[in-house]
């Protein structure tokens, strides 16, 4: 016996022409309703203005500079992007950077081991750093800004208590003499030459994690997850998507994200400040802003957050090859966070409106 097919809402038509899936979009519409556009017009605004500002700024080592630059924030942006996506927050990722460097360097100075050691350890604990912020917070249900606030002021008692502890000042010890150290800087610091032009290797562990992002977000069904968490948890729960899982899988991609650039601020100079790290956290929120992600979650992109990123870059050396006084850098950043916040939100209603 067939089932009785479901009534059609009145105002409706028959047939398949009602399901909105199979409704074409315009390109326009479409271009619209990407999320990186108004990073991109932004990227595009900060390179028009440096390149009149600048004399040197299009000089080949500029640009690499500025890659460089944007390499070391966009690392920690795609991670944290995708965590607002999921409707959340982590405050801790600055600090935890240090953290990852810290492990590193005083473990395998203390126990005298291979490099390489000190790099697995720290991976280790760097996710259980992440597995802490995401299992309290599905447990509790607290707001991920308390919660990782928390984690940050222990773990930036942490760095400076035990490195003062162990090695009686506040960085380390170098280990720059010790076997593994010029293998594991070939991974995460070396300078790769092409063409007669210098790279740093952060540049392709930047572009690794955007595309790997990018396919998770636009491929997986952990991308959909992802989307549903950060839109409406409740509704996505109802709907059978594990929010628990997803989140917790966040915060071990955030803790990722801080092991590899822990790993590169650690074999870039062979030491590690303690204190390092303090108010990173909010520029790589600013970076996954400006790339177009909602501070409410659910939208956003890691192509974006690579974008904010780089206007992040282009800025910070744009004003020092202008020969700005550096003192204004600040206030740039927040003009842009305003700016570019204005401009997704214009973005996005006028994607809105004629969707």
């Amino acid at each position: 016996m067939s089932a009785p097919a479901p009534a059609t809402p009145s105002g409706l038509a028959d047939g398949p022409a009602a399901d909105e899936r199979l409704i074409t979009r315009s390109p326009l519409k479409k271009l619209l309703g990407r999320p990186e556009l108004g990073a991109v017009v932004g990227a595009v605004a900060v390179f028009l203005f440096f390149t009149f500002a600048a004399d040197s700024f299009l000089q080949l080592s500029s640009l690499t500079t500025v890659l460089y630059a944007a390499s070391t924030i966009g690392i920690m942006a795609v991670p944290v992007a995708l965590l607002m996506i999921g409707g959340e927050f982590d405050l801790s990722t600055g600090v935890a950077v240090t953290s990852s460097a810290l492990i590193s360097s005083m473990f395998s100075y203390q126990v005298t081991a291979n490099v390489w050691v000190g790099v697995g350890v720290s991976l280790l604990l760097t996710l259980a750093v992440g597995l802490f912020n995401g299992v309290l917070l599905t447990r509790t249900r607290l707001p991920s800004f308390i919660i990782t606030l928390g984690t940050f002021l222990m773990l930036t008692g942490l760095n400076l208590g035990l490195t003062k502890l162990i090695s009686g000042t506040v960085s380390t010890k170098s280990i720059a003499d010790m076997e593994g150290f010029d293998s594991a800087r070939a991974v995460f610091a070396s300078t790769l030459t092409v063409g007669g032009v210098h790279i740093k290797i952060t540049v392709l562990w930047w572009i690794a994690l955007v595309a790997v992002a990018t396919w998770i977000l636009l491929r997986t069904r952990y991308g959909n997850w992802i989307f549903a968490a950060g839109g409406d948890a409740d509704a996505a729960r109802a709907v059978g998507v594990p929010v628990r899982a997803t989140k917790i899988g966040l915060y071990l991609g955030v803790a990722l994200g801080a092991w590899i650039s822990g790993q590169h601020l650690l074999f870039s100079f062979d030491v590690v400040q303690s204190g390092e790290g303090v108010g990173n956290e909010l520029i790589y929120i600013i970076a996954a802003v400006i790339g177009g992600c909602l501070i409410t979650g659910g939208y956003g992109s890691a192509i974006g957050s690579a974008i904010g990123a780089l206007i992040f870059g282009m800025t910070s050396k744009g004003i020092v090859y202008a020969e700005w006084n550096p003192d204004w850098f600040k206030f740039f950043l927040g003009a842009m966070l305003l700016l570019a916040t204005l401009l997704n939100h214009w973005v996005r209603k006028r994607a809105e409106e004629t969707a």
